[in-house]
């Protein structure tokens, strides 16, 4: 759960998790926190009800769509709804985006999308370093859907399977540092995204080792959320 703001939040902001796992929310929901609190924004974080505890294919990545909807309509329908002013959705392939970014009126940002927007900055070439092999291709999709497959120079993957991982936090942290220097030195990155919401304990760890230019997918998408909503008017700074 998010803490509290000190002052009166000038709205909410979903923090929808398509794994659903609730650790998970956790981690991402805090995170977020403590980013955007300070710009007097309250998170709130919602699990997909049904589902996997990780999305690691496309399949399960397509079906999340339909659980980050139902989550999101289902707050907005509630007590607090009127107060949410952006949304979202904490799975790299952004399932369900689109979708409520054509329905809503408010803003829907993707962590994809932030970090795919925070990597290429004005032009450079970027990577992905990942642990779900299955998911290369909808990660590369997403790239050209956004029109920036002209700076993106691949996948990494780590050795081992995404759920032996999420059970070795140190095993993760190295692999994922090895496939953050194959894509800096084998590919040419300039930036590597670290592509899995699950993954955020590890992207804060590597960012801080200064190996790389590291994109965290969590804070990528908190800073397009203060971008647009600061062109709305509706974000104030402390």
């Amino acid at each position: 759960m998010a803490t509290e703001p000190s002052t009166t939040p000038r709205g909410r902001v979903l923090l929808v998790n398509p794994n659903s796992s609730s650790r998970t929310t956790d981690l991402m929901t805090g995170i977020a926190a403590g980013l955007l609190e300070p710009q007097w924004l309250q998170v709130v974080g919602l699990t997909a009800a049904e589902g996997p505890a990780m999305i690691i294919d496309p399949l399960s990545l397509r079906d999340s769509a339909r659980h980050v909807q139902t989550a999101v309509h289902s707050y907005l329908d509630g007590p607090d709804g009127s107060s949410v002013v952006a949304v979202i959705v904490a799975a790299i392939g952004d399932p369900g985006r689109r979708a409520m970014a054509s329905a809503l009126d408010i803003p829907v940002v993707g962590i994809g999308q932030g970090s795919i927007a925070a990597a290429v900055g004005s032009g450079r070439r970027f990577g992905m370093a990942t642990s779900t092999p299955f998911l290369a291709g909808s990660l590369t999709s997403l790239v050209e859907e956004h029109g920036q497959s002209q700076w993106f120079t691949g996948v990494r993957l780590t050795p081992s399977k995404p759920l032996v991982l999420a059970a070795d936090p140190e095993q993760q942290f190295q692999e994922l540092l090895g496939a953050v220097l194959e894509a800096r030195r084998d590919d040419g990155a300039e930036a590597v995204i670290i592509a899995g919401g699950p993954l955020s304990d590890t992207a804060q760890r590597l960012a801080a080792t200064g190996i790389a230019e590291i994109i965290q997918p969590v804070p990528s998408a908190c800073s397009m959320v203060l971008r647009v909503l600061a062109e709305q008017h509706l974000a104030i700074s402390p």
